[in-house]
């Protein structure tokens, strides 16, 4: 009776198991898609409106928060797969709700200032160089996972690190020949700083964020990822909504809407097919924090890395310099070391389970072979 029981819950444990890894590689690459497509539309939709005339930061800021409605959508749709809470655990403290609360605050606060400093790096860099320079949230990321959330830090991520930061260094020195066009020196280097302050500021978010869902919310749920990223983009929103009429902005939005190159519907549906754009990102950011890490959401969004510049060159006519060719290649390089990384932890896990796997097994074996022993003697 022992090893019959002790079989149905191996068997039990190993189909539920396949069933859950199953599930999670779906959500896993379900958001990968969510994060690339998002991404690089949103980035080549923020370039296109600036070109044809927009020139209102607050209002490309506001865009990148302001269509969390949309996430609204799939949170009606599917509704929540948690158990039937106890009528203890039903009821949220105060004191937690409280604290959810000001999380929420704090993070669409920074997210809103995030956007702001985005909104000006694109502006005023070269939305090829922009990438580029993105891509060092993941070197900013490695640090803020270190001291946040526990990271290891191994020879591959630092190696990364010194990849992106050398990449990141090589366009900067390179700022005089990408500002002998029509943008101003000065405001190339502010665009440079601010993007990549941006870079770091979105790190620390990430971080942030995964440490908010493992010693507060402590809830593994798509519905708490979907409230994460509608209750921090309405903060973020609303921060960009003050801005925009505390600058005066808002004042000539008309005159930008009717002096758009490709007309007032094309303006229009440029803002809103951008903030469409930045809310699957966003979906697809937090949903991957949730899975799996910070650090694995931000290795991810550098993908996108080498796509982003190659459309710029197609739709925008940017010249692609020897000089962003190295920065390019510096970055995958640096990208690739922090996937080996993930690669080589994924092994090790492997590893783990197997071994654990393998105790099981062994341990129904010797349940079996005692109840054999047992049958003999009876006899």
């Amino acid at each position: 009776m022992a090893v019959d029981q002790a079989e149905s819950v191996s068997g039990t444990t190993t189909t539920s198991t396949i069933k859950k890894r199953w599930q999670w590689w779906l959500l896993v690459f379900l958001n990968i898609f969510f994060l690339l497509i998002g991404e690089t539309a949103a980035t080549l939709l923020g370039r296109f409106y600036y070109n044809q005339g927009g020139n209102s930061k607050w209002m490309a800021t506001l865009v990148q928060s302001a269509g969390f409605p949309f996430v609204c959508i799939p949170l009606l749709l599917f509704p929540s797969n948690r158990q039937p809470p106890s009528p203890a655990a039903a009821v949220t403290p105060p004191a937690l709700r409280l604290k959810i609360a000001l999380i929420y605050l704090g993070l669409g606060i920074i997210i809103g200032v995030d956007d702001l400093m985005y909104s000006y790096g694109l502006l005023y860099v070269p939305v090829s160089t922009y990438s580029l320079i993105c891509a060092t949230q993941l070197a900013f990321n490695a640090v803020f996972s270190y001291y946040l959330n526990s990271q290891k830090f191994t020879a591959c991520i630092l190696n990364s690190v010194v990849l992106l930061t050398l990449s990141a260094a090589i366009l900067g020195f390179n700022e005089a020949s990408e500002s002998s066009g029509s943008i101003p020196k000065v405001k190339y280097v502010l665009g440079f700083m601010l993007t990549l302050g941006a870079s770091a500021t979105y790190s620390l978010i990430l971080s942030l964020m995964q440490l908010s869902f493992q010693k507060v919310i402590r809830k593994e749920t798509l519905t708490v990822v979907l409230e994460v990223q509608i209750y921090t983009s309405l903060v973020a929103s609303c921060v960009a909504v003050v801005g925009l009429f505390a600058s005066g902005e808002w004042k000539g939005l008309k005159g930008e809407m009717e002096g758009f190159e490709k007309g007032k519907v094309s303006y229009v549906m440029t803002l809103v097919w951008t903030g469409l754009s930045w809310q699957l990102a966003s979906v697809g950011v937090v949903g991957l924090i949730f899975v799996v890490s910070s650090l694995f959401s931000n290795v991810i969004s550098t993908i996108a890395l080498p796509v982003v510049p190659v459309f710029a060159v197609i739709f925008f006519h940017e010249k692609m310099g020897g000089i962003k060719v190295v920065a390019l290649l510096l970055a995958i390089w640096g990208f690739a070391s922090y996937l080996y990384q993930d690669y080589l932890d994924y092994r090790k896990a492997k590893k783990v389970s197997e071994h654990v796997e393998l105790l099981v097994s062994e341990h129904v074996e010797l349940l079996s072979g005692h109840r054999g022993g047992g049958g003999g003697r009876d006899c």
